[in-house]
């Protein structure tokens, strides 16, 4: 990936790359799920709760990653011939199903080992699955370095998806025994394969038709390709639940965003985190992070809703309108040119064009609370902490420093006056640089 960031922890629609295999573990209903990880705890933090973290003490291949975790779960768990399902990281949208089936098809068949293959039109890159003359898994011949496959091999389109059930006792008698000896001195968990041949037990492989599900990713080019699969479920998923999206091309939604039935999301919008939109919401041209919009809101076009904001039943933000850390009630409305940040704001209210919340005074974030049914002029600033009472109104241009009370009128702003004849008197003056100063008015004068 040429990334300071482990592979697996990239980002795929919203949540680490290795999430995806293990939620899919843990909704194909997986008993225990352990993750190998490097000394450098990298991913510790990052897993869902139950979830238990194995350390690979020498990055040493997939077959040392493989004993890692087979070393937690036989210090751990009582029942450890439990068939054990080895995912990857780097495989990310292997499905629930997949898994479940591939369980299915190696208790059937009665064998020591199940790998997963699927057939690519360009194998280049993964690990040839070797047949004998009856059709039976031989063995998975890797192709990381030259030599490793002989060219006859290298035809082969059917592939190791890096996806396998194993009988718990076979596989740890087979990785007692799998050498390093090859072009990368790692232990090829592919060799466990040929190990529980040796001794007897049936490899059988289970082909993936939808060769989409168990795609790898190893650099940033597979990584789009991915993305742009799972973006195109993600999609999929929420028009089957009565979600229009307007163009699915031109619209980013992640994976944990939940979207009620009868909304709208037009092009170019921007879903992040874990937004909760509910039924009736219109979503035009904006990006929202970890925000709430409850049933009937209306966001766009150009919005920015920032984490932490909740937009109450039927209400507004409108054009170039940037909303953080706030609450806006039912009804209300914002409808262009405005930042509300760290407010409370309350229902049927109207904040008039250029409002602005003043909500860092340098040192700490202050609350602005403004109530229900207020009218806020255009070009209002509200200088937190400051509370504004139901009823009240501000005049346009007012800068709001002190509480208002409920059903006044808070005009905060300098009075006008016009200086006569200054336009005349500007006249004939020199521009600056050229020997004489540029004549001013007196401060005084132009101070009301």
């Amino acid at each position: 990936m040429r990334s300071r960031t482990p592979k697996v922890l990239h980002e795929l629609c919203g949540i680490p790359m290795v999430l995806w295999p293990v939620r899919a573990a843990l909704v194909a209903g997986a008993g225990r799920v352990v993750v190998v990880d490097s000394p450098e705890r990298a991913l510790e933090g990052v897993l869902p709760e139950g979830v238990r973290l194995a350390l690979q003490p020498h990055s040493n291949g997939t077959g040392g990653a493989v004993a890692a975790g087979m070393a937690s779960l036989e210090s751990h768990d009582a029942d450890s011939d439990a068939p054990v399902v080895v995912l990857s990281g780097d495989v990310p949208l292997v499905s629930a199903e997949t898994i479940a089936e591939l369980v299915g098809a190696h208790r059937a068949s009665g064998a020591g080992a199940t790998m997963a293959s699927t057939m690519l039109d360009d194998p280049s890159g993964y690990g040839r699955v070797v047949r004998d003359e009856h059709g039976a898994v031989e063995r998975v011949v890797e192709t990381k370095a030259e030599g490793d496959a002989s060219p006859e091999q290298l035809q082969i389109r059917e592939v190791n998806t890096g996806i396998y059930v194993f009988a718990a006792g076979p596989l740890r008698e087979a990785l007692s025994r799998l050498s390093a000896d090859n072009a990368q001195g790692e232990l090829y968990l592919p060799q466990a394969l040929e190990e529980i041949r040796a001794d007897g037990a049936a490899v059988a492989a289970h082909a993936v038709a939808d060769q989409r599900l168990v795609l790898g990713v190893n650099d940033r080019a597979a990584l789009a390709r991915v993305r742009a699969l799972a973006q195109e479920a993600i999609h999929g998923r929420h028009m089957a639940a009565g979600v229009t999206i307007v163009d699915p091309h031109a619209t980013v939604i992640d994976v944990d965003v939940e979207i009620g039935r009868d909304t709208t999301i037009e092009p170019f919008t921007t879903i992040r985190g874990a937004t909760r939109i509910g039924e009736g919401c219109v979503v035009r041209h904006s990006y929202l992070i970890d925000s709430v919009l409850e049933d009937g809101a209306t966001v766009g076009p150009f919005a920015y809703l920032r984490p932490g904001s909740v937009l109450r039943e039927g209400s507004k933000v409108g054009t170039f309108v940037e909303v953080k850390g706030s609450d806006i009630g039912a009804g209300t409305k914002i409808p262009h040119l405005s930042y509300i940040g760290d407010a409370d704001v309350g229902e049927r209210t109207n904040l008039g064009a250029g409002t602005i919340t003043a909500n860092y005074d340098g040192r700490a974030k202050h609350r602005t609370r403004i109530g229900s049914g207020v009218r806020g002029g255009v070009d209002t600033s509200f200088v937190a902490p400051v509370t504004v009472g139901d009823g009240a109104y501000t005049a346009a241009g007012s800068v709001v420093t002190e509480d208002v009370p409920a059903g006044a009128l808070a005009m905060a702003r300098a009075r006008q006056r016009n200086i006569e004849g200054y336009a005349e008197r500007s006249e004939g003056e020199s521009p600056r640089g050229e020997g004489e100063s540029r004549r001013e008015v007196d401060p005084s004068q132009a101070r009301s």
